[in-house]
């Protein structure tokens, strides 16, 4: 048999573009190497499936996609998160929508995402093939003719659409097999790096901390002293370095700077001057004769990172803060308002939970999502050098694009 088109990859832009493509008529296949179809899609949102955000589309958040944000202006329009929300309700999937614009199912089951996808799909008529695998994309003349599978099988088509993601989470099947594929094919790969993933520091005093999360914390990234961006938020101390939903968004800006000295600066207190800091401990050190400085420092911050930054400045502990002097003051309030970390680099695709680099957009029609290389090449989500936040703003991207791949291939 000839297929209309050819999706290699069963995730969630691959299930939209053969979800669209269906709708449309064509004789779609659908490719996946895993034993189940959206094995990564299951571990989305802690295993709730963040599917959407309500700001993901909006134009003034195309920036939180990267410097390549601005690709996505003509697929958000196409299928945005209104499209988005409405597509799975007509499928039965009740929604919800939690703090900070995110959306889940009601259920808060990623699995209920997934199976009203694949009922839909069975419904018109896709052709489901799992643990099949392919091996080699071949092409001739401008236009790709064929996937040659591993067992080897071949699967022909008029079109194709290479959804395969990207490196993060390999365990899932996403191993960059389809950058391989893409090179041989005379596309540019900008190199793959892990995204959404914890940093890794040179201060062994975090193995203290580790475990101890913090909200409205401000993180302050610096290359080589010069400062690159503020934001405030939640961080999570780990046995070697920093994470929590602040420092994952933070952490495709550090990977790319890592070719330099990064700094982070955090500061536990952000709506507190330093100075007005240095006045409030002043006033308390000289008004409380009997409390000791452990006891003082826990109803600032929290009792851990107390310890910590009593043991980093030296300041004793078991002190009365009528004691404290003033270089130890100022010590504190130093700390409080900017601790150091010096960035080793990121944890590994393991631990990462998106790529960032991949095909370069340059060489995508942004209208189409087709090649500019190949008339009947498509490509969508993760694949692509587009990397966005967490909160559901991911997977909006692959919706997006992989309803315009659907929607553009012609038969």
């Amino acid at each position: 048999m000839i297929y209309d088109v050819a999706i290699i990859g069963g995730g969630p832009a691959g299930m939209m573009a053969a979800a669209r493509a269906s709708e449309r008529g064509t004789r779609v296949v659908l490719l996946e190497k895993n034993n189940f179809f959206g094995k990564k899609l299951l571990l989305t949102g802690h295993g709730r499936c963040n599917l959407t955000n309500l700001m993901a589309d909006k134009k003034e958040m195309l920036g939180a996609y990267g410097r390549n944000g601005k690709f996505l202006i003509y697929s958000f329009k196409k299928f945005g998160v209104s499209d988005t929300l409405n597509f799975f309700t007509k499928l039965g999937l009740a929604t919800k929508v939690e703090d900070n614009g995110r959306v889940f199912p009601q259920s808060n089951k990623a699995a209920d995402v997934r199976d009203v996808f694949l009922k839909y799909l069975k419904l018109k008529k896709v052709d489901l093939l799992l643990g099949v695998e392919a091996k080699e994309i071949i092409s001739e003349k401008g236009e790709i003719k064929k996937v040659v599978l591993r067992d080897g099988r071949e699967i022909v088509a008029k079109n194709f659409i290479i959804s395969t993601g990207g490196k993060a989470y390999p365990e899932t099947g996403s191993t960059g097999d389809a950058y391989k594929w893409l090179i041989k094919l005379g596309h540019t790969i900008i190199k793959p790096r892990p995204a959404l993933v914890p940093i890794v520091v040179k201060e062994k005093m975090v193995k203290s901390l580790e475990g101890l999360s913090l909200e409205n914390v401000q993180v302050s990234v610096y290359r080589d002293n010069k400062k690159i961006t503020s934001k405030i938020g939640e961080i999570i101390f780990t046995a070697d370095g920093l994470s929590g939903p602040l420092i994952l968004n933070l952490s495709s800006l550090v990977g790319s700077l890592l070719s330099d000295s990064v700094t982070l600066k955090l500061d536990f207190l952000p709506e507190v001057s330093a100075e007005d800091l240095k006045n409030q401990l002043q006033k308390d050190f000289h008004h409380s004769n009997n409390k000791m400085l452990k006891n003082y420092l826990s109803g600032v911050i929290a009792p851990k990172l107390a310890a910590a930054i009593m043991k980093l400045t030296g300041v004793d502990k078991e002190k009365k803060i009528t004691e404290i002097s003033k270089s130890e003051r100022q010590s504190l309030a130093e700390a409080i308002k900017g601790l150091n970390f010096g960035v080793i680099g990121l944890k590994d695709f393991d631990k990462a939970m998106l790529t960032a680099g991949g095909v370069n957009v340059k060489e995508i029609n942004p209208r189409t999502m087709n090649s500019k290389i190949y008339k009947n090449l498509f490509l969508a989500g993760e694949i692509l050098d587009l990397d966005g936040p967490t909160g559901g703003y991911n997977l909006q991207l692959c919706w997006s694009m992989g309803y315009m791949a659907g929607d553009s291939i012609e038969f």
